[in-house]
């Protein structure tokens, strides 16, 4: 076996690479633990804002409440997208983070329905749309960023760390979940007060990331070679982001079609699994913890490895993998996990989604970032995204809930693989981005 060998120069580039990686991660470990704090914690924090006695309806008025932090993510991904796109990828992952304080904050501080009436899920709302912009930023920036500075021939790899990071913040929410659960609250406690902690501590590290990424990140190359030869400048001043973008309409589409079996995926296996294995399967508040922990923890150890793959086979039957997979198997996934009372069965299964959702949610970013050029990257990666993200990924939870309300929950299954069929047609006619990417060198 022939000895691989790296000369100083490029075990320095490597390890220029990866220190700019885990800062322009940094942000979005962050953003996302504060994100999802929310749905770890509605269990508890639902009879505060929403009272009334059918704890399925407390869960739905939350899940409604999550949905409308998607709603805002489109306007979120433009205004990023444009502050990425004309001053550059550092400045607009910095703010974004600064947001996401803003509204850990203000849900740290808001008072009960008991005590302001329909105020407190007024100021909730409100908390929910300041991080809906926040995150609609985040993702289009840390995309780009990301697959900037990977290196052509290691983007799939380096640039899935995006999705590692982002359940990274979905198991630090639930890490504070289980200690709080186990080891410094009781639950009468978490209920009436415990549930705000998450949030407060989440301000502080978003605060935290704030400084370091001011300090330490570096703008990509591919970004100042483009504002050097006038064209960020150009697009901001004269065409306009969004004229622009509008000369790639295929791409634009494209983005849309990848996108929506893969995040109404994603959110289904995270976001709405706790309230799922709690309410429909039957476990324990803390059982249900570790199994969904455990879960991202495999979820997220999937990603570089399907993200190498892509870098090997190309992008295209990665997502194909995951199309025909979630068209086949989310159906009788959820149905056998809907009718099981194990622990372990439970975990089992929802690895089992991991394995083709993981096709999509490891590459999906690089994706999007290859298909359109330096200029208007980030606003194409981001806007299609938070627009697509808001119609099918985050009101999977309350179309979830509304078709458990009317005593039809499989409904939901044949929805998701329906959608997922859906993504799948696209996947078959796209091109594989890898061998026919904008990107080319410019972040070699």
């Amino acid at each position: 076996m022939a000895e691989v060998t790296f000369t100083r120069t490029e075990v320095q580039d490597i390890g220029r690479r990866i220190r700019q990686i885990f800062v322009g991660s940094l942000g979005n470990l962050v953003e996302w633990y504060d994100f999802y704090a929310y749905t770890a914690f509605a269990l508890y924090f639902a009879k505060a804002f929403f009272p009334s006695h059918d704890p399925v309806v407390q869960q739905l008025n939350a899940a409604t409440l999550f949905a409308a932090g998607f709603i805002v993510r489109p306007v979120g991904g433009w205004l990023f997208g444009l502050l990425a796109d004309r001053y550059g990828r550092k400045l607009s992952l910095t703010v974004s983070v600064v947001m996401m304080c803003l509204g850990s904050l203000i849900i740290t501080a808001s008072p009960t329905y008991t005590q302001i009436g329909v105020w407190a899920p007024a100021l909730l709302a409100l908390a929910r749309v300041i991080e809906g912009l926040s995150l609609g930023g985040e993702y289009g920036a840390s995309a780009t960023y990301l697959s900037e500075v990977a290196g052509s021939k290691r983007r799939g790899f380096y640039s899935s760390f995006q999705y590692v990071t982002l359940i990274g913040g979905q198991l630090a929410a639930i890490i504070v979940l289980l200690l709080l659960q186990s080891v410094f609250l009781t639950h009468q406690q978490l209920v009436d007060w415990g549930w705000r902690i998450p949030f407060m501590l989440g301000a502080v590290l978003a605060i935290c990331a704030a400084v370091v990424m001011r300090r330490d990140l570096h703008e990509t190359e591919a970004f100042e070679i483009a504002r050097k030869g006038g064209k960020t400048g150009q697009t901001g001043r004269h065409a306009g982001i969004l004229r622009s973008l509008a000369r790639y309409p295929r791409e634009i589409i494209l983005v849309v079609g990848l996108t929506a079996g893969g995040t109404a995926s994603f959110y289904t296996f995270t976001t709405y699994m706790q309230t799922f294995v709690k309410q429909t399967v039957g476990l324990s508040d803390r059982v249900t913890t570790y199994v969904i922990f455990a879960s991202l923890v495999f979820a997220s150890i999937l990603q570089p490895i399907y993200g190498a793959i892509s870098d090997r086979i190309g992008r295209k039957p990665v997502l194909i993998w995951f199309g025909v997979m979630g068209t086949l198997c989310t159906v009788p996934i959820l149905t056998v996990l809907s009718h099981t009372q194990s622990a372990w069965v439970a975990f089992l299964l929802i690895c089992g989604a991991w394995l083709f959702t993981a096709g999509y949610t490891s590459i999906n970013a690089v994706v999007k970032a290859e298909l359109f050029p330096t200029e208007v990257r980030t606003t194409g990666v981001a806007l299609p995204y938070a627009v697509t993200v808001s119609i099918f990924g985050g009101t999977a939870p309350m179309i979830a809930l509304w078709f458990k309300t009317q005593g039809h929950e499989s409904g939901f299954y044949y929805y998701l693989a329906g959608v997922v069929f859906i993504s799948l047609l696209v996947y078959v006619f796209m091109r594989d981005t890898k061998r026919r990417s904008t990107m080319g060198e410019d972040a070699a």
